[in-house]
């Protein structure tokens, strides 16, 4: 019976149009995912870079959430910045609401100094959102004996699915041991009803700042056994109503790799949302880590918390000297 009140009460939030306010799926594995982070990443490595991420959130609770996405970016010297290509899908509840999206990006690089760079980058993609209606169970179809007996009198509306064109921009500056960066996703504010065209997905601010510092290096040009790297991060993001602050770091033992991070949701009687645990490991082109996410709180026994991998591949460079340097991202990336 608590899973059929679920799904009454999910019901009846899908379609609501008037206060619904939206949030964007996230990952917690931010540099594992650096361009949906911020579309400036894009090249920012220099050479190819192969990214897959999958999330599922709150997997103890019925209508768990599921996210997933695979991208790619690469710098080319001819056109004086890196381009990029995400595609991305998430289902929520039991598959009532699936969006699926594609994206383009292309970020120009301008050195400003010997030692410090910076990347300004501009995104559009298509976004489909598609509503389930078959999946939905209502109040009038249970039977208080016999459960989901009778048809709903809900009216299903004409269209049931929406399709939007999106657009994201950002920049990041840094040097050899620092970075930060700006990104703002959603400034065209796609609608997201599919009711009435009164709902529309809110611009996600996102603002984060950190550092690189190598402990121990035996060599500078490629990754030895032993060498020791430390990055402290901090994310800030804004959605509506939505506010999370990330702080955290990155300690690296190469091969092996360690996180912890804080998300704070700035709730007066849960400030803290969630401690993130990470692990991860990388060995030439090949990295790999996961994350669970510790739910803090007076629901942190019921939503079971997050699992989410990353798989990534950093291929070597063609043979061409590059102009410029790539950004030490932390790891797991």
């Amino acid at each position: 019976m608590q899973r059929r009140i679920f799904a009454i009460v999910f019901s009846l939030l899908l379609l609501s149009t008037s206060k619904l306010f939206a949030q964007d799926p996230h990952f917690a594995q931010f540099y594992s995912n650096p361009i949906f982070l911020n579309p400036a990443y894009a090249g920012s490595k220099l050479c190819p870079r192969f990214a897959l991420n999958y999330r599922d959130q709150w997997p103890s609770m019925p209508g768990h959430f599921r996210t997933y996405s695979a991208s790619y970016d690469q710098h080319f010297d001819k056109i004086s910045g890196g381009i990029g290509v995400l595609a991305f899908g998430d289902r929520q509840g039991n598959g009532q609401i699936s969006t699926h999206s594609a994206h383009f990006m292309y970020s120009f690089h301008l050195k400003v100094s010997r030692k410090f760079q910076m990347r300004f980058a501009l995104q559009a993609g298509y976004q489909q959102k598609a509503l389930d209606w078959d999946a939905l169970i209502w109040g009038d179809m249970i039977d208080a004996r016999y459960g989901i007996v009778y048809p709903t009198n809900e009216v299903r509306p004409d269209n049931l699915t929406s399709h939007n064109f999106d657009c994201a921009a950002g920049f990041i500056g840094y040097t050899e041991y620092l970075y930060f960066g700006m990104a703002a996703h959603h400034f065209t504010m796609p609608y997201e009803s599919f009711v009435t065209q009164t709902n529309r997905l809110p611009i996600r601010w996102t603002g984060h700042v950190g550092a690189y510092i190598d402990l121990k290096r035996k060599s500078k040009k490629e990754h030895s056994f032993g060498d020791i790297s430390i990055s402290p991060n901090v994310i800030y993001q804004h959605q509506r109503t939505f506010h999370y602050l990330n702080s955290g770091f990155y300690l690296n033992f190469y091969p092996f790799n360690v996180g912890v991070w804080v998300r704070n949701s700035f709730v007066k009687h849960d400030p803290v949302d969630a401690v993130v645990v990470m692990f991860g490991v990388e060995w030439d082109i090949f990295k790999v880590a996961y994350s669970y996410d510790i739910t803090v709180g007076k629901n942190s026994a019921l939503t079971g918390g997050a699992h989410e991998v990353s798989v990534n591949f950093q291929l070597r460079c063609p043979e061409t000297k590059h102009r410029v340097k790539p950004l030490k991202c932390p790891s797991p990336n």
